[in-house]
């Protein structure tokens, strides 16, 4: 797994230890992947996953509880649709892969492969790697 730096690693590690996932959850790992990777999105983890339930916190994109950047809400958007094929009125893809930085997109595209990565695709066709 690539990581954008060691800071970054060290918030992964600790959403998934907090959460208690299985080895195998590629869905919430690709969501911690996004969160862990972003300053602003891992200060407001607890707003967008819940720890104590395990699942995910779709009030918070229309919450005013807290703040979140357009940027960060499709970054949210996206991490929530890798772990549960979430969509709403707002999932349109091209603009909202415009509206990151590289880093994000970075971030993203990693996750993405998190999320699909070969040995998934090799289980899926009863394919052993």
């Amino acid at each position: 797994m690539v990581f954008l730096n060691d800071s970054h690693k060290l918030k992964y590690i600790y959403l998934t230890q907090n959460s208690h996932i299985h080895k195998d959850d590629l869905e919430r790992k690709s969501l911690f992947y996004i969160i862990s990777g972003n300053d602003d999105l891992f200060r407001k983890k607890n707003y967008i996953y819940d720890f104590h339930e395990n699942s995910i916190k779709i009030e918070c994109l229309s919450s005013t509880e807290v703040d979140f950047s357009s940027s960060s809400k499709n970054l949210i958007r996206i991490g929530f649709n890798l772990y549960n094929g979430y969509t709403d009125e707002r999932m349109n893809l091209l603009w909202m892969l415009a509206s990151l930085d590289a880093v994000n997109l970075n971030l993203l595209f990693n996750a993405i492969y998190l999320r699909f990565t070969q040995e998934t695709i090799c289980y899926l066709n009863g394919l052993s790697t």
